[in-house]
């Protein structure tokens, strides 16, 4: 149920701002009250979902502010990891970076041929660009900071996949070469270039996700 109503919420199925009433949601998803308000206080330990007094759950707001607030706080804490994670890692955590970015490029490579890709096709991208992130800082040896990457980036995912479905077919930066770089910073244990490639990397994508309209709310129709 969690994963469900997450997937709706972050491809705005579920929009900003949204009620999430339990009987609604009971016939939407066919779902007993039990896993939907466990589903929804996990949602919103995410902040995907927010409790307004009276009112009950909504599907948190969108804005600028708040995606730029989301970027600068990931910047911070995935620089930390990084940096602990390339003086510390073992040939474990580089071959898990290797690894992930090599199916990443294959997925790049795959949505890349097709002249329309599905929705499946863009999770896909997603679910590998999420591994290749995560194995970046996987040797940190910090359990805080990998959890709180984590939720960090949860919330941005939530603003990246319109970004990802506006902007198909309209590249404006090679992000795959902008992978590799970050990978062969960090393999080649050179900190300070690492960090700098991940914050450039970061900012950039709010760039595009900014342009894109990403944090813009759709219309509701009437």
């Amino acid at each position: 149920m969690y994963r469900r109503l997450r997937a709706d919420i972050v491809k705005g199925v579920l929009r900003p701002e949204q009620p999430l009433r339990l009987d609604a949601l009971k016939k939407t998803y066919a779902a007993g009250f039990s896993p939907l308000r466990e589903a929804l206080t996990r949602l919103q330990a995410e902040r995907l979902v927010t409790s307004v007094p009276l009112k009950g759950f909504v599907v948190t707001p969108v804005s600028l502010d708040q995606m730029w607030d989301t970027i600068e706080t990931r910047i911070l804490i995935e620089t930390r990891a990084l940096r602990l994670a390339i003086a510390q890692g073992d040939d474990g955590w580089e071959a898990g970076i290797v690894a992930s970015l090599h199916g990443l490029g294959k997925q790049v490579a795959r949505i890349a041929a097709l002249p329309d890709p599905a929705d499946e096709d863009q999770q896909a991208l997603e679910q590998r660009h999420h591994a290749f992130h995560r194995a970046l800082i996987a040797g940190c040896g910090s359990d805080w900071l990998l959890d709180l990457s984590e939720k960090l980036y949860i919330a941005a995912e939530r603003y990246r996949f319109p970004s990802l479905s506006r902007g198909a077919g309209r590249p404006t930066r090679d992000v795959q070469a902008e992978h590799e770089a970050l990978a062969k910073a960090a393999l080649a244990r050179d900190a300070d270039r690492a960090a700098a490639l991940l914050d450039a990397h970061f900012r950039a994508t709010g760039e595009q996700m900014a342009q894109s309209g990403a944090a813009v709310p759709p219309r509701q129709s009437a």
